[in-house]
């Protein structure tokens, strides 16, 4: 059974980017520039048939991204976890329009009889996995990079990814693409 997402791929250019911030961090798990994403929809282990059926209901959602390529921009640093930091990130700053097409793809996973998700959508890319990291370490480094991120580009699609059965994720494989229309 394939391991599915939706997600928009970095380009190279700001994965380049953002592999500056790679190190420093005893302990960090860092995720590969070329797994770098935005995931829209973690779909999870499915069988076949369900997995047909979430391309077929994607390729009708290309059109909810519009005409033009979306706009996305990368604006801070931070962290998941709080005390117990999971994960550092690049936060995707909020437009309604990634919100909508993330619930379109909400929508696509309950219609194919997935369970809802229940965390709130922040978007971002994971850049490290913390476990067993060390709060004030994890203090330490973002305050040596508390400065705001100006990176953004244009999505012009979305893929559907498969992942590998693994601790840390990647890599990932992209089964298909939709272009916005």
């Amino acid at each position: 059974m394939p391991r599915l997402f939706t997600a928009f791929e970095i380009p190279p250019e700001i994965a380049a980017q953002l592999a500056f911030f790679r190190g420093g961090l005893f302990g960090a798990r860092w995720i590969e520039p070329a797994d770098y994403h935005i995931t829209l929809r973690f779909f999870g282990d499915v069988d076949t048939r369900t997995a047909q059926a979430l391309d077929v209901d994607l390729i009708e959602t290309e059109a909810v991204g519009g005409a033009a390529p979306l706009h996305i921009a990368l604006d801070e640093i931070g962290v998941f976890g709080g005390r117990q930091p999971r994960a550092l990130y690049a936060r995707v700053k909020a437009d309604p329009l990634l919100s909508r097409l993330q619930a379109a793809h909400e929508a696509i996973a309950r219609r194919n009889g997935l369970a809802p998700e229940t965390r709130k959508f922040a978007p971002h890319v994971t850049l490290a996995r913390l476990r067993g990291v060390e709060p004030q370490a994890v203090g330490a480094w973002l305050a040596e990079r508390a400065f705001p991120l100006a990176l953004s580009f244009e999505a012009g699609r979305f893929a559907l990814y498969s992942s590998r059965d693994s601790v840390g994720g990647g890599p990932y494989r992209v089964e298909a693409d939709y272009p916005f229309a």
